[in-house]
């Protein structure tokens, strides 16, 4: 122990194919900043003889990773394997371990998808914690939303075409997928050859996504996950911005219309607590850090910019 988002058309060329925030040098003030928000209970230990030891609560946390190099252009990524942006490295050096090294959290285990800069952001974390020994499970069901033919698109640019309007539609709207990828984009055959991605079933490829069929094909995932949190496993998952955006609907049960309204910063770690006898979610999630740095790096994401 660690001490311290359903099948389309078919899309011909591929077979298979079937059936989004910049820091900046300010933000390097947000560690000693961190404010342990949760309250007493994350710092509460019970002491008990070990025989009778039976442990009533456990955590899961969520991080998004950190920036890449499309979100440095503003471009829609989905499946492209785009990595980590130095401004990324920096979100997790700088925002997420000192947030769970001040919270004194611990990890058994850590989720992850096949992508990069989703392994990239839980290697860093893991190893600036001391924690390189706990083992990583990588998933291409915790794959980031597939933006379709957007992929590769500046958003702006995008927005200044189609409106901007159609580009919330794409962006937020449960269920609405952009325009399928079709072979004529740049990344088309980079995602769809990506050995990374040789587990994904036949007819499970995606060619486009909504944030329901995000919702979807991370829900089995949830359930494996859930299933080791309630044995007593402590849970790490770094995912991408959809994919926390769909396991947050899932724990909290939130509507489709509002989760369209929630956004997810970079590297910021989401607390959840369950109870171990019911199996039930305790109160909400809990954001570590400081307030107005999370607040200011939401609005980021919620914009289309520039």
């Amino acid at each position: 122990m660690c001490g311290m988002c359903g099948a389309a058309e078919a899309v011909a060329g591929c077979g298979r194919y079937g059936t989004e925030a910049n820091a900046t040098e300010s933000d390097a003030e947000f560690w000693p900043r961190v404010e342990h928000v949760s309250g007493p209970r994350l710092n509460r230990i019970r002491t008990m003889p070990s025989s009778q030891f039976i442990p009533k609560l456990n955590r899961l946390v969520i991080v998004r990773h950190g920036e890449s190099d499309f979100n440095i252009g503003n471009r829609f990524c989905g499946w492209h394997d785009a990595p980590l942006s130095a401004i990324g490295v920096k979100e997790a050096l700088t925002v997420a371990v000192p947030a769970l090294l001040q919270s004194k959290l611990e990890f058994d285990v850590v989720y992850t998808s096949v992508l990069s800069r989703s392994r990239e952001t839980a290697d860093m974390i893991l190893s600036n914690m001391n924690c390189s020994y706990v083992p990583v499970k990588e998933d291409w069901r915790l794959s980031e939303r597939h933006y379709g033919n957007l992929t590769g698109e500046r958003k702006r640019e995008v927005a200044n075409t189609y409106g901007e309007d159609q580009v919330m539609q794409w962006r937020r709207a449960y269920d609405v997928a952009p325009p399928p990828i079709e072979e004529t984009n740049r990344y088309y055959y980079t995602i769809c050859s990506n050995p990374i991605f040789d587990e994904v079933p036949p007819g499970h490829f995606p060619n486009s996504e909504s944030m329901h069929m995000c919702v979807e094909r991370v829900a089995p995932m949830w359930q494996e996950v859930r299933q080791e949190l309630l044995k007593g496993s402590k849970v790490l998952m770094v995912v991408h911005g959809t994919v926390a955006r769909a396991l947050v609907q899932l724990i909290e049960g939130l509507s489709n219309d509002a989760i369209e309204k929630i956004n997810i910063a970079n590297c910021v770690p989401r607390v959840y607590e369950f109870d171990l006898t019911t199996g039930k979610l305790i109160g909400g999630g809990i954001n570590l850090g400081n307030p107005d740095y999370i607040k200011r790096k939401v609005a980021e994401v919620a914009a289309i910019g520039q």
